[in-house]
């Protein structure tokens, strides 16, 4: 057999170690976060969020067709495209390392040794498999999102120019360098990571044309590189549809022709010139010139992908986000513009005063019969800046953090020195360094931040753990008992350190070229993304390129240790002895550690959830929700699974837009148009964007159809003008109410006739806050032309600020509050307003759990909705008890037990067990209730113990907001167990309350830091 065939049949054995491996591991439904949105966009070819993903969308498209009309399984299929893509990543991965590998061992056909032959495979198998295992890659590997086929596409083109390379010297060689060019158009209609491989094919190409490279050459074409990647990121990507949709304003507004033809005559002066170009360099006879127009013309027929986002928005799906159906709402749509900008260079600090607004280009809209102006981008101005700015956010929370963490006093304005502290302290030190050793030196747990202190890791080596984190003789529950409790003793780590040192001995220029491989996926992303502080989940897919990178230097081992090994041995042994001991450093160690923390084969908690927030409702339901995982998942059972059709979801997240409107003023699968009365007209883009809050001092609380009537006037009476010289519309009180007719509450079935003189005849609120946006104004309009015929919800993760005030009506029914025209009990508090009833059904007879009891491994979303879970339970039991319903309230409790696992998962999952405890107690179930209370004693003492230990060893407070919390409930169980007699019990926490309150005492008086 010869080498080529040895090459692809290793390789594909590490393609089916992947593929095995990630099938088993995979999650059998929809995972949370962008998912849900995934699968049903690419099910029904829907438009997803900004900048889109048309060709991602079209493969997993491909992959449901294997579920063979069976809806359950359409999100495992989808699942499968991305395990498949993943373990393609790895076999490209594979060739990589053995084409980089060959090139130092194998240079004639003399050199084509077993000993070289077991040396290169080796190399390959250790650096493939040990990406293979790495924790980023693979919790991405087993779920529907872009970044397992953006991940395949990457591979495929940096094995490509490899390809190139080792064909430069043949005719046609450069068919190689073509093919790049269309797989790099192709993956922007997934994911742009594959761009950032650019800066490195220019340096393959520039060593492997130049024979002698000098630092000149090298600096040109480090710039060279940056240059392309910014013509393809900008000037293809942005300024094509930029140039696309100003022809089209011109012939649309200046010669009156249709919307369209202004992008079709710029497409034909745009495929004329690209002919041009090629016909022109072919008859000059410029290869370079040639190369680059072909190059150009592959990559925007690649990009061509995205025609599939302006076709689909022009059918108007249901998930059609900024309906992106003409060329400025398109263009609009590829810049992101929804999410805003973020400054690079220079800008603001957290502390600059914002001292005038400057006008930018104007924003166009499509009209009836033209594009119209929707107003002018701003952007502040400021009375101080600083050059490269990374705390820039002026939001309260992250201030906090940004002080926190440097130090800085409310009077300190930070210069460009404490931006570069910040840079490395947390932009790279937390939100990359921490992945980093995530992924190839072990951790310690897998909670957001890397728990208990600022983005530590787990090695496993007992000495350094102490120095890094304190004591680790004595680790709490939330280490030993969670999955992702990786112990990787540094190996990868020190195996790739190897490799990359011994590369950059023997070869600088390949070494090199993996470096910047490894920077632009890295630490470029870092500097690119400039991340505020208080991301709301885990980021490292974002970096598992440059961990890509290392996986080569982590296989490159191989070579290293087997020279060392060829003095001492022979060079089979040698070649086989450094492939064993790589492999037990690395892949084997990995995979070991790391299996029980990416097996989601049992976890269903994104479906369940979904479907329990569904079943929350009522027929005919309009549930507004807010975040991503109260939405997404939701959108999947609805668009996959055909589950409660009849049920309008609204994001008020969205709902500020015109477009987003524009959907829900139209049916939806088995869902009517909301009763919204607003015109087009009054909401488009650039029209009450905002309402102030002007107070008239108006006595009593207005009628909420007359409050519509002053917010949606276009008289100017009804109006302020603001600093530009325009007038706005603005609401004169905050004291809205709503006049009642029993007639349609009762028919409606909102309120029971028995319930008939609860009925309030008014219901009246003080509006929360100091500005209307349009989708405030929408849901204003929605209240007063509902009538009570749609049940009316909020999901119970959303935001009490979204309530706008209406908190005393809003009663529980399961993971929804319903809004309920009842008359106020002025003693009750939120939480006592449940439909006890309904309650009963959906957590005792229709509620899904996720399996969260027997499920494998629970990632940290999952784990925190036991909270969620817990609040259903107690909740429901506490209000079957007040109701004297104590035979129905004890089958609750054994529910509880049956479907609720009995570790605990942080300290505020604990919270939930001591509320059980509470209510086992009335019920007079007393050995349950002293059970979980004497194992959440314990557990909290342990957890305290050890950040005790910890803060002592750093002579600082750690983990300050857990030993509140965990004092906090210790101090209430004890009064709660001698309330109720339980002396022993009560002795027993209070002797570890008052050890762990003695030994956090001389922290008490210091400011405890967020987390």
């Amino acid at each position: 057999m010869n080498y080529s065939k040895i090459n692809n049949i290793t390789g594909w054995l590490c393609f089916m170690v992947a593929a095995i491996t990630y099938i088993l591991t995979l999650e059998p439904s929809v995972s949370f976060w962008d998912c849900g949105e995934f699968i049903a966009s690419a099910l029904k070819m829907q438009v997803v969020h900004q900048p889109g993903a048309p060709l991602f969308l079209m493969i997993q498209r491909f992959f449901s067709l294997f579920a063979f009309g069976d809806l359950e399984k359409i999100a495992y299929f989808m699942n499968i495209g991305s395990a498949m893509a993943s373990a393609a990543t790895i076999l490209f991965l594979f060739w990589t390392i053995t084409a980089l590998a060959k090139k130092m061992v194998i240079k004639t056909d003399a050199d084509l040794t077993t000993a070289n032959l077991v040396t290169v495979m080796g190399a390959g198998v250790v650096g493939a498999l040990a990406y293979t295992f790495s924790d980023s890659f693979w919790f991405s590997a087993v779920e529907s999102e872009v970044y397992a086929l953006s991940s395949l596409f990457t591979a495929i083109v940096f094995w490509g120019i490899l390809k190139w390379e080792a064909h430069a010297d043949e005719p046609r060689a450069d068919r190689w360098l073509l093919f790049i060019a269309y797989i790099m158009g192709l993956s922007i209609g997934i994911h742009l990571l594959n761009l950032l491989t650019i800066p490195a094919i220019a340096f393959v190409y520039y060593f492997k044309k130049t024979a002698n490279p000098t630092n000149t050459g090298i600096i040109k074409t480090f710039f060279v590189g940056i240059l392309i990647l910014a013509f393809v990121q900008y000037g293809i990507i942005q300024y094509v549809v930029s140039f696309g949709a100003y022809f089209d304003l011109f012939f649309v507004n200046t010669l009156g022709l249709g919307f369209g033809t202004g992008v079709v005559f710029f497409a034909i002066l745009l495929i004329g010139g690209l002919v041009w170009g090629i016909r022109y360099s072919i008859k000059q006879q410029n290869k370079i010139l040639n190369l680059a127009f072909l190059s150009t013309a592959l990559i925007i027929f690649g990009y061509c992908s995205f025609a599939m986002i302006v076709i689909r928005a022009k059918a108007s799906p249901n998930l059609n986000n900024s309906n992106p159906d003409n060329a400025f709402s398109f263009l609009s749509y590829l810049n992101r513009e929804q999410y805003g900008d973020r400054p690079l260079l220079f800008g603001p600090n957290y502390n600059s005063e914002k001292i005038s607004l400057k006008e930018g280009k104007t924003l166009y809209r499509k009209g009836d019969t033209k594009y119209e102006v929707a107003g002018k981008k701003t952007d502040y101005e400021f009375d101080r800046t600083t050059p490269f700015p990374r705390m820039y956010s002026d939001d309260a929370r992250h201030v906090r953090e940004y002080k926190n963490l440097m130090g800085f006093d409310d009077a300190y304005f930070p210069g460009l020195f404490d931006n570069i502290n910040y840079l490395f302290k947390y932009q790279i030190g937390n939100m990359y360094m921490r992945y980093f050793m995530w992924n190839f030196a072990g951790r310690q747990n897998d909670e957001q931040g890397a728990g208990i202190y600022s983005g530590q890791f787990l090695s496993g080596i007992k000495p350094i753990d102490a120095l890094m984190l304190g004591d680790q003789t004595n680790l709490p529950p939330s280490i030993t008992e969670n999955n992702a409790y990786n112990r990787f003793f540094f190996l990868p780590l020190i195996l790739g350190l190897i490799g990359a040192i011994w590369h950059f001995k023997r070869n600088q220029k390949d070494a090199g070229i993996v470096g910047l491989l490894f920077f632009f996926t890295g630490l470029a992303i870092v500097l690119y993304l400039n991340q505020k502080p208080l991301e709301p989940r885990e980021r490292d897919y974002a970096y598992a390129g440059s961990f890509y990178a290392f996986a080569i230097w982590i296989g490159f081992a191989v070579l290293a240790l087997k020279e060392y090994l060829f003095k001492k041995i022979n060079p089979v042994n040698a070649a086989i002895g450094a492939t064993v001991i790589s492999l037990f450093g690395a892949p084997v160690i990995m995979a070991a550690q790391g299996w029980d923390d990416h097996d989601r084969s049992t976890k269903m908690v994104a479906h369940d959830i979904a479907v329990d927030y569904l079943q929350s409702c009522a027929p005919n339901a309009i549930l507004f929700t807010y975040g991503d995982n109260d939405t997404y998942p939701l959108w999947y059972a609805q668009e996959v699974e055909n589950i409660r059709p009849d049920i309008r979801l609204v994001n008020l997240s969205l709902f500020d837009t015109d477009w987003y409107i524009d959907g829900m003023k139209r049916k939806q699968n088995e869902s009517a148009p909301l009763p919204i009365s607003m015109k087009p007209s009054q909401y488009v883009q650039g029209v009450r964007d905002v309402m102030y809050y002007q107070d008239y001092k108006i006595a009593g609380a207005v009628e909420l159809k007359n409050i519509l009537e002053v917010l949606l006037s276009d008289d100017d009476d009804d109006k302020i003008p603001l600093q530009n010289g325009s007038k706005e519309n603005f609401i004169p009180t905050k004291n809205f109410k709503l006049t009642i007719n029993p007639k349609q509450v009762i028919s409606s079935g909102t309120v029971k006739a028995a319930d008939a003189e609860k009925i309030a005849p008014v219901m009246e609120w003080t509006f929360n806050k100091n500005y209307v946006t349009k989708g405030t104004l929408a849901l204003l309009d929605i209240l007063v032309h509902n009538d009570w015929k749609r049940p009316v919800y909020f999901a119970s993760t959303v935001p009490s600020d979204q309530f706008i005030g209406l908190d005393n009506y809003l009663y529980t029914e399961g993971l929804a509050m319903r809004l309920i025209p009842l008359k106020i009990d002025s003693a009750a508090g939120r939480s006592e307003l449940v439909n006890t009833d309904i309650m009963f059904n959906n957590v005792y007879n229709k509620f899904k759990w996720g399996n969260v009891k027997n499920a494998k491994y629970l990632d940290p979303q999952s784990s925190d909705d036991i909270s969620i879970f817990n609040n259903l339970f107690n909740t429901t039991i506490s209000g079957l008890i007040k109701e004297g319903r104590t035979e129905d309230a004890k089958k609750v409790v054994n529910r509880y037990f049956e479907v609720m696992p009995e570790r605990f998962y942080g300290i505020r999952s604990m919270m939930g067990k001591y509320f059980m405890a509470e209510n086992l107690y009335i019920l007079k179930d007393t050995a349950r209730a002293n059970e979980l209370m004497e194992k959440s004693g314990v557990y909290i003492y342990k957890e305290l113990t050890y950040l005790a230990d910890v803060s002592k060893s750093k002579n600082r407070f750690v983990g300050g907001q857990n030993v509140q919390l965990g004092l906090q409930f210790l101090n209430q169980m004890v009064k709660t167990a001698t309330e109720q007699n339980q002396t022993k019990l009560a002795q027993q926490l209070g002797k570890q309350f008052t050890e762990l309150e003695g030994r956090f005492s001389v922290y008490f008086a210091q400011e405890v830091p967020e987390e």
